[in-house]
């Protein structure tokens, strides 16, 4: 993905103006694909059957937000928004983020068969355009912790803060095999081994759960498909030059990994192969990808990828035809949307792109939509929006953080420093740049150095470690320093870039500003420590003999605590080198295996002396016992585990039904989100600093409760509303409490100031004056013992929006939660 808009935008006047649209109707009959009951391939055939061209070619298209109104959507059937990087709602907050997407799902929805869009959205380390999400490392960082678990965990605090902010579909992982570290994107790769990032593929099981439409599960897109981490000279969107047996050997088993984990959608890469832009490839896309490894996802373009197929300015109908035929279903076409609405609309007429072509990218399109449960729930789920930058996913960044430390010099033993005792001088741009150490896609597309991000700098990280028990002196220039100090922590490095901006065909040494301070602190003769923050391997050895120590912290993002937990030995290192570290820059590309002498082979990483790696899993915790069992939740104890060897324990792993659901650092978690009267089993596993995880403990099985009776009715209401300017949308929540089905469900509420239902969606509403009823569908009549149907509508309001006194159901009024 690239940036949000560029000047482009303003000149977005160039486009095809299409037929307008008849208005929506107000409400849409009960039709077979809107019955959630059906299996999903039915629900997607009998819509495909309702939707006409200016439909199927508006599911194809992918608008970015700057250049797209609500109405725009509705008018022309468009199928899916996305944020470029930087480009959001006014005011960054996940409530404006999660307002802004809802608006443009209203837009969606008030089309005539109501196809919810998707919103697509650049979370490649956490929610990363989301003014307070929690920012992880970048992946080469993560690479370097060899983890595959904390990568699921990862993709499922990731999925919970983007869920929160309202957006349905990430544009990550990178499944880069980066094999030049000029490569501007080197950071967002695992690694230059395919070993590392098919492991690593689990962070797809992290970002869409176990189930697509269950809780904070996001479509996960692989990318960039395929070969665009080996390009010659490691320039961005080159071309990558090899056999078809090196291109799969290297660069394909991280993507048929994550075909087999049921990844939702694959994005193809700007690059090229031996010439062939990949856009235009039918070979690697149709026959390879979606045949030979049977990927049933979707695929979408890069942005505005198909302008670059014929090499001029400027896309084409030429180029819509070759990348549709090639196998493109989705189209990024973030500025020029409309002008490719028409070019697509004219090749279909003009038998350029066969129907069958088109009818096929929308099946594979709605089936996401459908699995995802866009259709029961399109609009935004704002019950996540607390985990955002949550205390426990702050944890777990600065847990990731300190595995990925590598460690790479420590001469005399100078680390791990003692916490007490004397003065400590911090120098360095990066010591104390939260931007800086964030990286790249933070905020923006580039990134930014300053404190960008709430979170905890290295400075910081390193004040808190040592508390009142020592001095330590910040001087980001390192002036000022002397002989009186213990050791003196220089944090340099580079300062952020994204795509393009980060290729470096020339030096990749340190800049002069942090040579200028690496030289001050060295010439006062106290010993040095060099935290590297980059997004690669940096030409450092002329200058290494000068350090006492050295190391590669990557591009650790918010949570700089980490960082201090390795530096003063509260956690030994253990990462090791995701990729091979060079002599010199004119070594470049250098990888394992072929044959040139680097300065830190891959794979590399010391620990302390004295410290042997911790290998041996905790003890395995108590069963689980349940207290406070209502029809939702739970909260789960357990005897603590016991750390045996030596790393200390760091928390546990709980399991709902063998899927992991959470990761406490205490011997207790709170469950929600369960269903009534349902039966679950749970689990726990222990884990440790190291990363050594115990077996799950004995099961206990639960059976949550039928429903609240406590005011004595048989059903309970919950209702909840998104208010904007002048109407609203509903959410209606409706549960059978009582021991009997309920075979014909109808549920009264009256309004008092004026609203006025407009449309609704899984379930029939009608309004008499002030007089709301809503009844089941047809497909759908009736409501079992403990069942909970829940249906929504939008309605038009005045200057006050009252919720409903009481609802009533079949004559019964029903207890409101």
């Amino acid at each position: 993905m690239r940036t949000a808009l560029r000047a482009a935008v303003c000149a977005a006047a160039t486009v095809t103006v299409l037929a307008a649209f008849g208005p929506p109707p107000a409400s849409a009959a009960a039709l077979p694909y809107q019955d959630p009951a059906l299996p999903v391939a039915q629900r997607v055939t009998d819509l495909l059957a309702r939707m006409t061209l200016d439909d199927k070619i508006g599911q194809m298209t992918q608008a970015e937000r700057g250049v797209i109104s609500p109405a725009q959507l509705t008018q022309y059937r468009v199928g899916s928004v996305l944020s470029g990087g930087g480009s959001g709602p006014a005011q960054n907050t996940p409530a404006a983020w999660a307002d802004m997407v809802d608006n443009y799902q209203r837009g969606a929805l008030a089309t005539p068969l109501g196809i919810p869009m998707i919103y697509g959205i650049d979370a490649v380390h956490g929610n990363n355009n989301v003014a307070g999400s929690t920012i992880f490392p970048h992946n080469i960082g993560l690479g370097a912790t060899r983890d595959p678990a904390l990568a699921q965990r990862i993709g499922r605090a990731t999925a919970e803060e983007v869920t929160g902010a309202g957006q349905d579909w990430t544009f990550a992982p990178c499944l880069c095999v980066a094999r030049n570290d000029r490569w501007g994107r080197t950071y967002e790769s695992f690694g230059e081994q395919p070993e590392i990032a098919t492991a690593m593929t689990t962070v797809v099981d992290g970002l869409q759960g176990t189930a697509l439409n269950g809780p904070a599960s996001v479509l996960a897109t692989a990318k960039h498909y395929l070969g665009d981490g080996g390009t010659t000279g490691g320039t961005d969107q080159g071309n990558t030059q090899l056999s078809e047996a090196e291109l799969r050997a290297v660069h394909l088993p991280p993507f048929t990994a994550a075909v087999r984990r049921g990844v939702g959608s694959v994005m193809i890469s700007f690059s090229s192969w031996n010439g062939a832009k990949l856009h235009g490839s039918k070979y690697l896309i149709t026959d390879l990808l979606k045949g030979e490894l049977g990927f049933t996802g979707f695929t979408v373009s890069d942005w505005a990828a198909i302008d670059q197929l014929d090499g001029q300015p400027g896309f084409t109908q030429a180029e819509v035809v070759t990348a549709v035929n090639a196998g493109l279903d989705m189209l990024m076409v973030p500025v020029d949307w409309q002008l490719f609405l028409g070019y697509l609309r004219a090749a279909v007429q003009a038998g350029q792109i066969p129907m069958a072509r088109i009818d096929d990218a929308n099946r594979r399109i709605l089936t996401k939509k459908f699995e995802l449960g866009l259709f029961e729930h399109p609009y935004a789920d704002r019950t996540y929006a607390s985990t955002i930058g949550s205390a426990a996913h702050r944890a777990l960044a600065r847990e990731a953080v300190r595995k990925s430390q590598v460690l790479l010099k420590n001469a005399g033993g100078v680390l791990p420093l003692a916490k007490s005792g004397g003065k400590l001088f911090v120098a360095g741009k990066s010591a104390d740049d939260l931007g800086n150490q964030s990286g790249g896609w933070t905020l923006t597309w580039q990134g930014a150095s300053g404190n960008t991000v709430p979170g905890t700098s290295i400075l910081q990280g390193i004040r808190t470690a040592v508390g009142s028990n020592a001095t330590v002196t910040y001087q980001r220039d390192g002036t000022g320093i002397d002989s009186s100090y213990r050791a003196a922590i220089a944090v340099v490095g580079e300062t952020p870039y994204a795509e393009g901006e980060g290729d470096r065909p020339g030096s990749m040494s340190l800049d002069a500003t942090d040579l200028a301070t690496l030289s001050r602190l060295r010439a006062s003769g106290v010993p040095v420590i060099v935290v590297l923050v980059s997004g690669r391997p940096l030409d450092v050895a002329a200058e290494l003999p000068n350090w006492n120590a050295l190391v590669a912290a990557w591009l650790p993002g918010s949570e700089g605590a980490g960082v201090a937990d390795v530096l003063f030995g509260d956690y030994a290192p253990t990462g090791k080198l995701p990729v091979t570290w060079m002599q010199s820059a004119g070594q470049q590309p250098i990888n394992d295996g072929d044959g040139k002498t680097p300065l830190f082979p891959y794979g590399f990483g010391l620990t302390y002396a004295g410290t042997p790696a911790d290998t041996t899993a905790p003890s395995v915790p108590g069963a689980p016992v349940a207290a406070a069992v209502t029809a939702t939740g739970l909260t789960l104890s357990w005897s603590a585990a016991t750390d045996t060897g030596g790393s200390g324990l760091a928390g546990y792993d709980v399991y709902r039904d063998g899927t992991l659901i959470g990761s406490p650092t205490a011997a207790s978690y709170a469950v929600t989100g369960l269903s009534p009267a349902t039966r679950y089993e749970f689990s726990v596993a222990a884990r440790d600093a190291a990363g050594n995880r115990s077996a799950r403990s004995a099961a206990l099985a639960v059976t949550t409760a039928a429903g609240d009776t406590s005011t004595g009715g048989s059903c309970r209401v919950s209702y909840s509303t998104n208010d904007w300017s002048t109407g609203f949308t509903g959410t209606v929540a409706l549960t059978n409490t009582g021991t009997a089905a309920v075979p014909t469900w109808s549920l009264q509420w009256s309004y008092t100031a004026g609203q006025q239902v407009t449309q609704a969606w899984s379930a029939r509403v009608t309004q008499a004056g002030a007089a709301v009823t809503a009844t089941g569908e047809t497909w759908s009549p009736g409501l079992a013992a403990g069942a909970t149907v829940t249906f929504g509508f939008n309605a038009s309001r005045g200057s006050t929006n009252p919720r409903p006194a009481a609802f009533v159901l079949n004559g019964v009024t029903c207890a409101t939660a």
